[in-house]
């Protein structure tokens, strides 16, 4: 599902704990709930998907999602692997370069976010062609992730994309 909504009406946010949270911007501080930031700053940086990537394992490392224990726990990792490389690249090829890519995370959901000056929308193709290459990158991230969506930057030109990914049991 893509939205332009910061949280879909009746999901649930990623500082929630319990049934639908209120919608909060991305970024914003949770009111007493154990959430964490990282952010890495990707503005002109030469190889932005890797270093994304590094930065976001080295994360997972800290809040003990690597290594990790279990078959579902290390394919969780590598999801999220996955999504941060799909939406730097985005950004890289679409939206003349990432500004920073931010992971956050409750006990619940992990949310990457990617902040550009772009002004395209992204959007899974349709219909999807599995069999050519290229265009599979918001397409893999509606499959992997609980839900996506973007923000539009009210001070003027930009965007934030945004994925929550569930926390691995």
């Amino acid at each position: 599902m893509s939205t332009t909504r910061p949280y879909p009406p009746g999901d649930r946010s990623p500082d929630s704990d319990g049934p639908a949270a209120p919608a909060t911007p991305p970024g914003a501080p949770s009111a007493g709930r154990s959430r964490q930031v990282r952010r890495l700053h990707l503005i002109g940086a030469s190889g932005a998907v890797p270093r994304a990537r590094d930065f976001t394992r080295e994360a997972l490392r800290d809040w003990g999602w690597l290594p990790a224990a279990t078959a579902d726990q290390r394919a969780a990792a590598e999801d999220v692997l996955l999504v941060v490389s799909e939406l730097v690249t985005n950004a890289c090829l679409h939206a003349d370069g990432p500004e920073e890519l931010r992971v956050s995370r409750n006990a619940k959901v992990l949310r990457l976010e990617v902040v550009d000056l772009g002004t395209g929308t992204p959007a899974p193709r349709t219909p999807h062609r599995a069999g050519r290459p290229g265009g599979h990158g918001m397409f893999i991230v509606q499959r992997l992730c609980l839900d996506w969506g973007v923000v539009r930057n009210v001070e003027g030109s930009g965007k934030t994309v945004w994925a929550d990914l569930a926390a691995p049991a």
